[in-house]
């Protein structure tokens, strides 16, 4: 194995497995594999790329840096050159957040300074600018990301962000010096190491910015970021002639279908809405869940009654329902209440013979995973940006995609399910 990922929650990793899989247009990507937890067992020799997912988001910082750490002594023992922290695009977290905890443990572990923070995504509208990060063409804190309801975002200048989290000082290089080349981003790094600054905020506005930052860290053990740091990984292993350039396999699966939405993101709302207009829908009322008036069993019937017709089934809401409901209930238990609820759906539908499953939301998608016995997923071909096509053997052959709220078109639904289609069922 050459590279090796921690991510801090399943959509996060998806996201990263992809863009390592796919790699740069024209070079191909590396094998990868996403494992679902630490794994107890070497990888299969052939990946060259391996995401280790954790559910460490939004757990005690203590906790995540414990996870974090032994995900990075396996991927270690797997004989990788160079590791990759990877966190949302949108840097969810709170001023007492782990990413910074986690970030300085694993260069602590790795003994290195001037660490590379880059959230940017560019093709999903993330991008970082005097380390201000950017959604579209507004600041952070103006993009919605402030009504998060587990991690709101109040603050775009990820350096002070950071600075609330890090023991040591946080560095920035500045978009002029990324746009100098590689060689000067490098230069700013190490000079970042000279002042005793673990983690350097840098800034990046397009990919091409992205792919000159992986050339300039191509010698360096450890960088952070969302998943469009990984860009320019895969091809420094190929220059270098210890990567082929891979492409994602194109597996498809037989089999029913159900769709479960746990993210009240602005983009998954207009997603539900646009599904709901040719599809069976159901949405979860949260208040008789917290009462015990609703539960798994009502989803599973639901989606089996109309299996073959994209059965969604939906918690997502408003930014004023969410705030009623958690003053109503508190945000913590309402959030468990909700992933187990998806949880025990999900398991009991792939039991009843759901083969083809796609999740919004970053929370609820480590929710449903964690309930399947699965414990890796094969990379496919991307269904939209940041979210490939997933598939597992365990316990049964089946497809999944897992989407972070913010991500995907809207008609993404519908377009995962039919990129998981058996090829004789696809139109």
């Amino acid at each position: 194995m050459l590279l090796g990922i921690i991510a801090d929650d399943f959509t996060g990793a998806s996201d990263i497995a992809n863009t390592v899989a796919k790699g740069l247009p024209g070079q191909g990507g590396l094998r990868t594999v996403q494992f679902l937890g630490v794994p107890s067992e070497d990888a299969e020799a052939d990946v060259e790329a391996g995401v280790v997912s954790l559910k460490s988001r939004s757990i005690p910082p203590a906790d995540a840096i414990r996870q974090s750490l032994a995900a990075l002594g396996w991927l270690q023992a797997q004989g990788c050159e160079q590791f990759v922290f990877k966190y949302c695009s949108t840097f969810d977290s709170t001023p007492d957040g782990n990413i910074g905890p986690v970030a300085e443990a694993l260069a602590k572990a790795l003994s290195t300074k001037g660490v590379v923070v880059c959230p940017a995504f560019p093709t999903a509208g993330r991008t970082i600018y005097q380390g201000h990060l950017f959604v579209g063409n507004r600041l952070l804190n103006e993009s919605g990301m402030q009504h998060h309801p587990l991690n709101p975002m109040t603050d775009p200048d990820i350096r002070r962000w950071l600075a609330r989290q890090s023991a040591y000082p946080v560095g920035n290089v500045a978009w002029p010096i990324v746009q100098a080349g590689a060689a000067a981003i490098a230069e700013e790094l190490q000079k970042a190491c000279a002042k005793g600054e673990t983690l350097v905020v840098v800034d990046a506005i397009s990919d091409d910015d992205l792919v000159t930052i992986g050339e300039a860290v191509k010698d360096r053990c450890l960088l952070t970021g969302g998943s469009g740091i990984a860009l320019g990984l895969p091809g420094n292993f190929i220059a270098a002639g210890k990567a082929a350039g891979a492409l994602p396999t194109r597996t498809r699966i037989d089999g029913p279908e159900a769709i479960l939405a746990g993210s009240c993101s602005g983009a998954t709302l207009e997603q539900v809405s646009v599904h709901a207009e040719t599809h069976p829908t159901l949405a979860v009322d949260v208040d008789a869940v917290m009462e015990g008036g609703f539960t798994e069993n009502e989803i599973v019937r639901f989606a089996l009654d109309n299996a073959g017709r994209a059965p969604l089934a939906y918690s997502s809401s408003t930014p004023e329902q969410v705030r009623a409901t958690q003053q109503r209930h508190g945000g913590d238990v309402v959030a468990r209440k909700l992933d187990a609820l998806f949880a025990n759906a999900a398991r009991m539908l792939v039991q009843g013979g759901i083969r083809k499953l796609v999740v919004a939301g970053g929370e609820t998608s480590g929710a449903v995973v964690s309930a399947l016995d699965i414990d890796r997923l094969t990379i496919g071909e991307e269904i939209d940006p940041g979210v490939p096509l997933l598939t597992a053997n365990a316990p049964a052959p089946m497809a999944l995609a897992l989407k972070s709220g913010n991500f995907g078109s809207r008609d993404f639904f519908a377009k995962a399910l039919e990129r998981m289609a058996d090829d004789d069922q696809r139109k």
